[in-house]
């Protein structure tokens, strides 16, 4: 009995201490617990004050002018809004150093009416029909807001070499501003022969030429299309390598400058070498009655030149159905100018050939028949000028050969007065 008695104290103070184990430890897990919640508080708040802090950063550049939106990042997502910043601002200077520079160019190449009538350069990349519509483009208004001096352009459709060329370099002597000089020459020539100053880079970019075939006048109309991309050239002569002038520059200069008419020569042939040239596969373009012969080498002026170059009615019938003996080249021009601006044309060429020995082809000129009295017989023949009667009929001669040269240089400034 007295054993239990010792026993219920014992067992009250152990009551006691664990009570008290168990209120310590419950009061140690509410003190973490709230101290935890205030770190995550606390925490919680710093994030959302450098969130803002940023927003308002961003906000004040985007009021910047002139400031290019950039995209949101596709294949670097974990760039920071810190890094889009830098980069915005990097951007706007970039683009502000370019504009400065550009309006700094603009500003010192400025390109005036005398630029923009500055003849191209001869060589060029344009092909066939880049050229033609390039050279088609007319002034709707036909007073010239500048002080002009009209240019003749003398066309050399060659095989190669200018041969005559020391007697061209006589002739132009002394003009230089008044004259353009185009050479059309086979592709094949690579010009292992020295050139005359005159015609030094004067060779257009050409194409294959057979005698007789259509592509004589794809070469004409080349030659004309480079001619006119030169404002300035009022009148368009073509000519050979064998071809000579008989006047001095001033001379033929005053002829064609003050002409009023186009020479491109044009008759009625009615045999097997004119109207049996016809196909009658060029109806209803052109009918037999409008067909026409006459010599290659013609003279123009420009606004006929101008159509020559536009024509994409009646030279695309020639390149169908004139072919082989047919010969374009004596039919296109005679044809189409006759129907279509006959009232302007004088109908006759201004270069002479002697036919007189028959054959498909002009006499040819030897050294031994060069004499002053034979040049001075083809400068004093009469013809129509402008509705008078003249004695200057032909300006040019041909076919002159290589050998004539020397000959042609000696006695030409005696009996041309160049």
């Amino acid at each position: 009995m007295k054993g239990q008695n010792n026993q219920y104290p014992l067992n009250s103070v152990s009551k006691f201490f664990n009570a008290q184990f168990h209120f310590v430890r419950f009061l140690a897990y509410i003190l973490i617990l709230g101290f935890g919640i205030t770190i995550g508080v606390i925490f919680s708040f710093y994030l959302k004050e450098c969130n803002f802090s940023l927003q308002f950063t961003q906000l004040s550049l985007s009021s910047f002018p002139r400031t290019p939106t950039l995209p949101t990042p596709t294949t670097k997502p974990e760039i920071s809004n810190q890094t889009q910043i830098q980069t915005q601002v990097q951007t706007q200077t970039e683009i502000q150093t370019q504009t400065q520079t550009e309006i700094q160019q603009t500003e010192s190449s400025h390109v005036g009416l005398k630029d923009f009538l500055q003849p191209p350069h001869v060589v060029h990349d344009m092909d066939d029909e880049e050229l033609l519509w390039r050279a088609s483009m007319t002034a709707k208004i036909p007073d010239y807001p500048f002080d002009r001096v009209p240019k003749v352009a003398f066309m050399f459709l060659t095989r190669g070499p200018v041969f005559l060329a020391p007697l061209w370099e006589k002739f132009f002597q002394g003009n230089e501003g008044l004259y353009s000089i185009y050479v059309h020459s086979n592709p094949s020539y690579n010009g292992s022969r020295p050139e005359s100053p005159v015609f030094e880079g004067r060779r257009i970019p050409s194409k294959e030429v057979e005698w007789g075939n259509v592509n004589m006048i794809e070469a004409e109309r080349r030659l004309l299309a480079n001619a006119l991309l030169d404002i300035q050239n009022q009148r368009f002569v073509l000519l050979s390598e064998s071809c000579i002038p008989l006047f001095n520059f001033s001379t033929i200069y005053t002829y064609l400058i003050n002409s009023t008419q186009n020479n491109v020569m044009a008759f009625d042939d009615p045999s097997s070498v004119g109207r049996g040239r016809y196909s009658i596969q060029m109806l209803p373009d052109i009918s037999i009655n409008q067909w026409r012969k006459g010599s290659q080498w013609f003279e123009m002026d420009r606004e006929l030149a101008l159509e020559v170059v536009s024509d994409r009615k009646y030279f695309p019938v020639f390149q169908e159905y004139c072919k082989g003996s047919c010969y374009a080249d004596e039919h296109y021009l005679p044809t189409y100018v006759s129907i279509k601006f006959w009232e302007g044309n004088s109908n006759r060429s201004l270069t002479w050939v002697d036919w007189s020995k028959g054959g498909p082809h002009p006499a040819k000129f030897l050294r031994s028949e060069i004499t002053v009295q034979f040049l001075e017989s083809l400068r004093n023949q009469k013809c129509k000028y402008n509705g008078d009667s003249i004695n200057v009929c032909f300006l040019f001669a041909r076919k002159f050969a290589p050998s004539t040269v020397s000959k042609l240089t000696k006695i030409a400034p005696m009996v041309m007065h160049f």
